[in-house]
């Protein structure tokens, strides 16, 4: 295993999606086409999938942030719903997740003693 890639998430209107993950994740597409949109997030994949299935809480990834609470608040000020409030799980560490409009779940994680391989 070489660690996390990609984290895709599965939505019924992908120009709806797109928007809205731009403004939450503060950047555009890099690949944009009706069938996928890619986003570039430091180096790691976000991808929004065309699909009206059922969601389910049964993955659950997180992004790295600088300070849970003002990335927490952002998200939900976005439209986005409570599905964990930030708290800590030991040590520095800190998590929160939040549904997305698709009923997707984004994780959010502070996490000071992680660190990329160089």
């Amino acid at each position: 295993m070489l660690g996390l890639r990609t984290t895709v998430y599965r939505v019924d209107n992908l120009s709806e999606a797109k928007a809205w993950y731009s403004k939450a994740f503060k950047t555009e597409p890099y690949f944009d086409e009706p069938f996928y949109v890619g986003f570039n997030i430091q180096g790691y994949e976000l991808g929004l999938l065309p699909d009206d299935s059922v969601k389910g809480d049964n993955v659950l990834s997180y992004w790295g942030v600088e300070d849970i609470q003002i990335a927490y608040n952002h998200l939900i000020e976005l439209g986005a719903t409570t599905h964990e409030e930030p708290n800590n799980v030991g040590g520095e560490l800190m998590v929160a997740s939040v549904y997305d409009l698709w009923k997707n779940i984004i994780g959010i994680i502070y996490n000071p003693y992680f660190k990329l391989p160089e």
